[in-house]
């Protein structure tokens, strides 16, 4: 039995929210596995949010993680970024360089596609380098 409030619905299947912080940490783990270090999640200043910082020799990545699940009927995750979105982290990512006296680090902007069933079982990950 599901309690109640705990955010999954009666059918046992996963939230929207839950889905999308299951595919962060699955996002995470990836990234640490091919070589990454995660310096910062779910990062927000006033423009905005970056889903995940992360670090590869001299490289800073902003990451923008979305979560969908098979046979959503929107399409795919990565096709859920849109140019809002895109300025929008790139607005962030500006902040975050600056607050952070990041003058010198080359940077890139990647999305992390990650597809599950309604259930939260993760059924792929992709992983979009210069998504932007």
């Amino acid at each position: 039995m599901v309690e109640q409030g705990s955010g999954q619905q009666a059918s046992g299947k996963l939230t929207r929210q839950q889905k999308g912080k299951l595919g962060e940490e699955e996002a995470c783990r990836w990234l640490v596995k091919q070589g990454y270090s995660i310096l910062q999640r779910n990062w927000r200043c006033r423009s905005g949010e970056v889903d995940i910082i992360a670090a590869r020799e001299e490289l800073l990545i902003f990451v923008e993680v979305r979560s969908r699940s098979f046979n959503s009927g929107f399409g795919t995750p990565q096709e859920s970024v849109d140019q809002r979105k895109m300025q929008q982290v790139r607005s962030t990512a500006a902040v975050y360089l600056q607050m952070n006296g990041e003058y010198t680090r080359q940077i890139r902007f990647d999305v992390i596609a990650v597809m599950m069933n309604h259930f939260g079982d993760i059924m792929s990950i992709n992983h979009i380098e210069n998504a932007f």
